[in-house]
C-alpha cells in the first residue's frame, strides 16, 4: 500500500526525533474534515488555497511545540524540505489539499459510509442526520465556518477526488448560495435538509 511506503519512506529519512512526525500521525489520525479544514484555515494564511514552504514551516514548528519539543532552526529548514519532497505530487513548491491529508493521516471521507440510493425516505432521514451530526461539531443545529469547509470538501471529493483549496472555496460559496436561506453565513440543518429534498420530522 502507498500508505505504508510512504511510512517506511519518510521513516529512513527522518531518523531519531524526526520520527515523532510518523508517532504523531500514527497516534493521532484526524478524526474528522472539520478539524483537517481547521487546520487548513489556520495555516493557508495567504488565503492562496495552497500550503506553501513557508506556511508548511510554520505549522511543522508549532507541531513540535505543541508536543514539547525543541527544534533549531537549520532542523526546521531541513524537515520542511524533507516534506515538501515527500508529499509535494508535481512539484510546484505548495500543498494541496490531498497533499495535506496525507501528511495528517485524515480518516477516510466520511461520505464514503453511506450508499448513493439509500432505499426509503425513511432510510435517506436517518442517514441525513448522522451526516450532519458528523459535521456539525459544535452541536448547534447549524454548519458554520470550519464545519461547512469540512462537509464540502467530502461532498466535492465523491465527484472530483483532487479538489484545491480555490476549488474548496468556490464549491463553498455556491453551496452557501444554494443553501444559506436566511443568509446568515451558515447551514442551517433544516436549510440542508430542504436543499436535499428531505422533510424532517418536527
Amino acid at each position: 500500500m502507498l500508505r505504508c511506503r510512504l511510512l517506511q519512506v519518510a521513516a529512513a529519512l527522518l531518523p531519531e526525533q524526526e520520527n515523532f512526525l510518523l508517532l504523531f500521525r500514527r497516534e493521532t489520525p484526524l478524526e474528522n474534515s472539520v478539524e483537517f479544514m481547521r487546520i487548513w484555515r489556520c495555516y493557508d494564511t495567504d488565503s492562496s488555497g495552497y500550503i506553501s514552504a513557508a506556511e508548511l514551516k510554520s505549522f511543522l514548528r508549532d507541531l513540535f511545540h505543541q508536543h514539547n519539543r525543541q527544534i533549531t532552526t537549520a532542523k526546521l529548514e531541513e524537515y520542511t524540505d524533507t516534506m515538501m519532497k515527500m508529499f509535494d505530487k508535481n512539484q510546484d513548491g505548495r500543498l494541496d489539499l490531498n497533499d495535506l491529508a496525507r501528511i495528517l493521516a485524515l480518516k477516510e471521507n466520511f461520505l464514503l459510509k453511506f450508499e448513493m440510493e439509500a432505499c426509503s425516505h425513511e432510510d435517506r432521514r436517518r442517514d441525513f442526520e448522522k451526516i450532519f451530526a458528523h459535521y456539525d461539531v459544535s452541536n448547534t443545529g447549524a454548519l458554520e465556518g470550519a464545519e461547512v469547509d469540512g462537509f464540502v470538501k467530502d461532498m466535492m471529493e465523491l465527484v472530483k477526488p483532487s479538489l484545491s483549496g480555490s476549488d474548496l472555496d468556490k464549491f463553498k460559496q455556491v453551496l452557501l448560495g444554494h443553501c444559506d436561506i436566511n443568509r446568515d453565513g451558515k447551514i442551517q440543518r433544516n436549510e440542508l435538509a430542504l436543499c436535499l429534498g428531505l422533510k424532517l420530522n418536527p
